[in-house]
Formats: C-alpha cells, structure tokens, sequence
C-alpha cells in the first residue's frame, strides 16, 4: 500500500468511512440562486438584510436531515457554521449577525450536531475565514464591495488584526460549546502577492489558529486551507474541490489523506432554478472512483430557506442508499487495489485491506465474460455483492469458448447474461 503522509489528527475513521455529506446553509437560501450572491451581484449590506430579517426555516428538523444522510450511507458531516457573507447559524455572543436575531432565533447547530450523532456519525464544522460583513475586514478583490467607490477611503479605517481576533474567538466558541468536533474546515485563503488581491496566512494568523484548534480539540482533522502547505503541523488533508483527480494526490510526490468536495449540481447553497443535477448513476460512479483512488467523497446539499432538503437532493441521496445498501462493503474499509491487481477495462478496484477481498465496480456490463489480468491463482471465490451469488471463474483468458493458455496470469469471471438491478454491479473477489 503507498506510503501515505501521516496526520496530526486522528484519520482513522476518515479514511474507513469513505462518505460524508456537506451542508452548505444560511441566509443565502432565501435569493436561492448561488451561495456567493452577495458577492455575485455586489449587493450592499443594507439590501441584503433583508434576507436577514426574513430568515425562519420554520420546517428544520435536524433529525430528518441526519436519517436522510445516514440512509444514504454517509458516515459524517460537515455543516457551514459561517460563510462568506458572515451569517452565523450559532448562538455566538462575539457579533449581532446571527441566527439568534433573525425571526428564527434559535442555535442552529447544537440540535444539528445532537441529531447527527444520534445516528452515529462524525461532527465537521465548516468555517469561513473571509467575512463579507465584518466591519474590520480589509475590503479586496473578492469582497461583496470591491467596486465601491470610497473602497480604499473604507479601508483606512479597518483593522484586519481585529478581524483575526475575532475569527479566532469564534473558532474557540465552537471548539467549547458543542461537544466533540471530529473534523474542522476552513476556507479559504488565497494568497496572492499583489496588494488587495488576496490574503494569506498572516492575516487569520493562521497557524495560532491551528495551534489553538489543536490544543481544544485534540484529534481533530483540519484541512488545508489557511495556507499552510509548507508546515507539517498545519494541516491533515487536502480538499480538491468540485474536480475528480486522475491518481491518488499527493503532495511533492507523497501519496496524502484527501477528499474530494462536490455538489450535486452548480452550487453549493439552495439554488431553486439550476437545473444541471447529477444522477444517482453518475453520484454512485463518482464515489466509487474516488475511493478506488484512495479518497473520500463530501457531497453537498443545500437546504431551502424553510429549512427542509428539496426532492431533488432527497431523490439522490435516496438512489445512493440504496446501492449503499447492498454495496457499502466495496466502499467502508477499502482503498485504492495494489498495484500488482490491475484494474479490468470499464471498471474500478477498491480493495480492503483487513479482509483482503478486492471488488471490481463494473462500469459496463460485459457479454458474460470479464477477464482480470494479473489474477489467475489469486482469488479463491467470487460473488456478485448485491445477492451474494457465486459468479464462476477460468484460469486463463477464454476466447471464443476455449481458454488460451498464452494467458496464464488472467482470471476470466463468466457472468450472467443480464446485468443485476443495480446500478454498479460489483463483484467482491475473496483472494488467496
């Protein structure tokens, strides 16, 4: 197995259960068009208040989302706490600017947070380190107002070191007030040496606010956006982000702990005219894929403004449970296949290696025989995951009915005709 760069918090778990679920929420639900539509459509602070005073997801029932998740097999979640606007879904006393003055006027975290362990699975709080609302926060080329025209007159007067203070202030209610927090995902910095571009680690003081992350929350995962890739301690695994990677990613040629963050459509908070929505076939494609790398899939969903996932979310997370169902042993557990199993043409290999059974994910079902090159004396029973049936096997290539013995190493598997109601098939090769 490759030798992968350890983290300083515990990925244990991480790297065994594969599939999380991402929340993206706040009041950004309201407009529902894009989580960035303050930004989007520079929209002045006065006239986005009103999605403010007009925030009360009446229909919240965290214990809803968290069964929904975890019939779709998601082991964990991470949930926006902040986004970039500044709206926070917590009950913090360091700013007016949330939840618990809008209509609603409820923490919406704690109950979150209590619903998704109930149902055994791992706590992540998203958090924002760009703040679109704060008073302090140096106005640049990504802020809602960077085309104001007193921009560099406001900015006079803004302190980003105060804005540093009190994005670690919030960090620290976090990490204090809501039990155990098992991942911790910041986003993001963007460093860029040109003046008003970007920012990077000296303005979130980053690696104070890794240390301190650490120091309340031993164990935790953090990832790797504070912009500091070039320190061991400051970061756990990377996040490629609405992109699939062609191998397992490393980092100066080290294979690293990775996931991949992705929506099941345009955008990551409730957007109710985006129509480009995945299908329960290519969702299931793409969580196998990532795992046959050695990576995680972090799917998105983002709640209406009444606080319920739309039927569209619900449809796929539904369609993934069910292959989850029958199939989720291909998935828990398991990693990219030694490199001595090569992986069969329109296929992919997860492998696990506690039980040493290796599973082949049919992409397209072949007309009864698949041949596995490297295989032959390697595997000594073969079964279809969904029901369990035995698929047979010929040591050798078969062609046109007889076996050539020039293909020694290839097991051939011989399946049925019809492909099984699923829609992977997978079949789980029990090895030698």
């Amino acid at each position: 197995m490759p030798d992968v760069r350890p983290t300083v918090g515990d990925s244990s778990w991480f790297v065994h259960d594969r599939f999380g679920l991402f929340i993206h929420w706040g009041i950004y639900a309201l407009p529902a068009r894009h989580e960035w539509v303050k930004q989007y459509e520079q929209i002045p602070d006065g006239v986005y208040q009103k999605y403010f005073e007009h925030f009360d997801p009446d229909l919240y029932d965290p214990n809803a989302w968290a069964a929904a998740a975890a019939g779709a097999g998601m082991k964990y979640f991470v949930i926006t706490t902040k986004h970039h606007d500044g709206f926070c879904l917590w009950d913090t006393k360091l700013t007016d600017y949330c939840v618990m003055n809008t209509p609603y006027g409820k923490d919406l975290i704690r109950p979150m947070a209590e619903a998704f362990r109930a149902q055994d699975m791992k706590v992540g709080f998203y958090h924002s380190v760009i703040d679109w609302h704060h008073p302090e926060f140096i106005i640049d080329d990504l802020h809602a107002m960077r085309n104001h025209p007193e921009r560099a007159k406001l900015n006079e007067s803004r302190d980003q070191s105060k804005y540093a203070a009190y994005l670690h202030g919030q960090v620290r209610e976090l990490l204090t007030g809501y039990g155990k927090v098992d991942v911790l995902f910041y986003d993001f910095s963007y460093p860029n040496p040109e003046p008003g571009r970007g920012k990077g680690r000296d303005d979130w003081q980053s690696e104070a606010l890794v240390r301190m992350t650490r120091e309340l929350m031993p164990g935790i995962l953090v990832n790797d956006r504070l912009d500091l890739m070039d320190t061991d301690h400051g970061w756990d695994y990377r996040t490629p982000e609405q992109f699939m990677t062609r191998d397992w990613v490393t980092v100066d040629g080290r294979p690293v702990v990775w996931e991949t963050c992705q929506t099941f459509s345009g955008s990551w908070g409730y957007y109710r005219d985006e129509y480009t929505w995945k299908s329960v076939e290519q969702l299931v494609k793409m969580l196998i894929d990532t795992v046959s790398k050695g990576g995680n899939l972090l799917l998105n969903v983002g709640p209406t403004g009444r606080g319920e996932f739309d039927g569209r979310a619900l449809d796929r997370l539904a369609g993934m449970g069910e292959w989850m169902k029958r199939h989720g042993r291909s998935i828990y557990g398991c990693t990219q296949a030694p490199a001595d199993l090569p992986t069969p043409a329109d296929c992919r290999l997860t492998y696990n290696p506690e039980t040493n059974r290796a599973y082949v994910h049919i992409l397209s079902w072949p007309i009864v025989n698949l041949p596995l090159d490297g295989f032959a004396g390697r595997v000594k029973y073969a079964q279809l995951l969904n029901d369990a049936s035995e698929v047979k096997m010929v040591e050798g290539a078969v062609h046109h009915g007889y076996t050539a013995e020039s293909d020694r190493k290839t097991l051939t598997l011989q399946l049925p005709v019809r492909k099984p109601d699923a829609v992977v098939p997978v079949v789980e090769l029990f090895l030698k």
